[in-house]
């Protein structure tokens, strides 16, 4: 984690972020912004990609482009390419993400009409379409990041999690598989598994020592694009993931099972008081 920024302008003068309106991505979008990257923003909600965009150009002096894309659609990458034609793509960061309002079984997540659609498009189609976008340019001039969030998640099954869980480990194992067809082209395609972030996903608001803000993540994680093809991003993350991998995955699922049907226990019983109030 530790070490120098890349020079991001030799890679390319913009930069992509999906998800660039709040938390990990927004972080990325200003300190990519901040290294003299232009950014491409894409995020569903147009009114707050406006209000980013504004921000970060004002602040760092850079060139922004928005795009408003709902990635729960899988109809949306004409319109995305069509948008990112023409622009020396140095830098693609994939971090548009969706998980669980609280653990739960997996027959009752799919009782949630199109959930598991969207969080399949979401987290592991908007990789794959993203870098089949980027990568032949970056092929082309021989150089190229490409950096897809994954999460702690993947280092072992998570019971009450699985999709969410299965779809990040589908992260890493792409981003790793794809950088050992392409790292001698120049290109770097790095997997990074963050622990908890205080972010609104995480629904962590105060940050600590194993729970940083998405700036201190984020410029971490940067200084580390180089060192691999995964990451942690964060030398606390890396510690956690450490023991996580090395913890027997028969009681790995056992204890996070526990711990997953406790956290739904109280999110059902927070439902089902916020309803009777409701009558």
């Amino acid at each position: 984690m530790l070490g120098d920024f890349p020079n991001f302008s030799e890679y390319g003068s913009w930069s992509v972020i999906t998800g660039a309106t709040d938390g990990i991505g927004l972080a990325f979008s200003k300190i990519l912004a901040e290294k003299k990257q232009n950014v491409v923003l894409i995020s569903r909600n147009e009114e707050k990609l406006e209000l980013v965009s504004s921000e970060i150009a004002q602040t760092y002096g850079v060139k922004t482009k928005i795009i408003a894309a709902d990635f729960a659609a899988s109809d949306i990458y004409e319109k995305i390419s069509s948008e990112l034609s023409g622009l020396n793509i140095g830098t693609l960061v994939n971090n548009v993400g969706v998980s669980y309002n609280f653990p739960d079984y997996f027959l009752e997540v799919c009782k949630q009409n199109g959930f598991f659609e969207k969080m399949m498009n979401i987290n592991m189609l908007s990789v794959v379409r993203m870098t089949n976008l980027v990568l032949p340019s970056m092929i082309e001039k021989k150089k190229g990041i490409i950096l897809n969030i994954s999460s702690a998640s993947a280092l072992q099954p998570t019971p009450l999690l699985s999709l969410y869980s299965a779809s990040k480990q589908f992260v890493d194992c792409f981003s790793r598989a794809v950088n050992a067809e392409y790292n001698s082209q120049g290109i770097i395609i790095q997997s990074v598994l963050p622990m908890f972030v205080a972010t609104k996903l995480s629904g962590i608001r105060r940050p600590s020592i194993f729970v940083p803000t998405p700036e201190n993540f984020v410029q971490s994680a940067l200084k580390g694009v180089q060192k691999g093809s995964r990451t942690f991003g964060y030398f606390a993350h890396a510690l956690q993931a450490m023991v996580i991998s090395a913890v027997p995955e028969w009681l790995f699922m056992f204890t996070s099972k526990k711990l997953n049907g406790g956290i739904r226990k109280k999110a059902l019983l927070r439902k089902h008081n916020k309803t009777k109030k409701s009558k």
